[in-house]
């Protein structure tokens, strides 16, 4: 707790002071890159990916621990009838993910990624953001600091994703109250919204960025207004990665919401994220926009529980490996450009 008796001050202080890249560790990677055999650029993005990884861990380009981290929470928001499906599949979802049986867990296992799931007391979902505040400071910082605990035990890259009924709207009405436009710029089906329960959701999310208006021009508090203890814990496990010079993966739409209100304390931090995936939510290619990235993959994915960022993890484990395990010209006996 900080001297203040503040919750948010000591999250507040982290942004203000985030570490930046290791400029050595990226001169060292570039070096490398030149006596490659390959034409220079020739790998494009896979360069660049391997060039990330060594300015945000400080150390040649490798994955050796990748770590997809679910964080898993439920939404009143949900009783103004925004999804067709009830709170309860939350528990169910975190519950398949446990005995191997979801999407997420083949993805795993083909890419060679270890997988934690975070249950976020989903018999005590957050206030309906239409009428209160999702969170108290309190229970929001506590939930940023459950978040950071995801970083431990030495993972090498952290994939982010969720798991909660109901928490497009959540993302929805960030994204609304961070940038402006309209709920319907925002708001997508989700996990099948349509037709009334679509329009219950556009009302939902004006109604909940019009209720809290007065209180959003500071990011944290409107995280706790707006969010939900996925959202919280996201947050707080990609401010841990940086601290603890970890890269991160961000997944879809959720995920990014997450990210956003992160970049909208400090710009600069998002810089150690990639986003794995653009998902078939409407809104996620804005809000990509607007965080100034470009995803590695469209593969019109709208799953949530990190598949897209697990995805990408296979691509930024393939950038390391060859950056790490080609030869170089002189160790090949390969003749390189005059």
């Amino acid at each position: 707790m900080s001297a203040s008796g503040l919750p948010f001050d000591d999250f507040r202080e982290l942004l203000r002071n985030l570490p930046g890249p290791n400029s050595a560790a990226l001169v060292a990677a570039r070096d490398r890159d030149a006596q490659l055999t390959k034409p220079p650029g020739a790998l494009g993005r896979l360069e660049e990916i391997a060039f990330w990884l060594a300015a945000w861990t400080g150390k040649p380009p490798a994955v050796n621990r990748p770590l997809v981290a679910i964080f898993a929470g439920n939404h009143g928001v949900t009783r103004q009838g925004v999804t067709p499906f009830p709170s309860s599949v939350t528990a169910q979802m975190v519950e398949n993910f446990a005995a191997g049986g979801a999407a997420i867990n083949q993805i795993c296992v083909s890419h060679d990624l270890g997988l934690k799931v975070f249950d976020l007391a989903l018999d005590y979902p957050t206030g309906d953001i239409t009428e209160e505040a999702a969170l108290s400071e309190r229970d929001c910082a506590a939930t940023m600091a459950f978040g950071m605990e995801a970083v431990a035990g030495g993972t090498d890259l952290l994939c982010i994703g969720e798991m909660g009924i109901g928490n497009t709207t959540i993302a929805a009405a960030i994204n609304l109250a961070l940038y402006g436009g309209t709920a319907e710029d925002w708001v997508g089906p989700g996990t099948g919204s349509e037709g009334e329960v679509l329009k219950r959701k556009v009302a939902a999310v004006e109604k909940a960025v019009a209720l809290h208006r007065n209180h959003l021009s500071d990011p944290l508090e409107l995280m706790r207004r707006l969010g939900g203890r996925e959202i919280a814990a996201m947050a707080g496990a990609i401010l841990a990665a940086r601290m603890q010079q970890v890269p991160v993966i961000l997944d879809g739409y959720v995920a990014t919401a997450a990210g956003a209100i992160l970049k909208a304390a400090n710009p600069s931090a998002l810089d150690h994220c990639l986003i794995g995936h653009v998902s078939a939510e409407p809104g996620h290619m804005r809000a990509i926009e607007k965080l100034g990235k470009t995803p590695l993959l469209a593969l019109g994915m709208r799953l949530g529980e990190g598949t897209g960022a697990a995805l990408a993890a296979g691509i930024v484990k393939a950038a390391a490996a060859c950056h790490g395990g080609m030869a170089t010209f002189a160790q090949a006996g390969v003749s390189n450009k005059n």
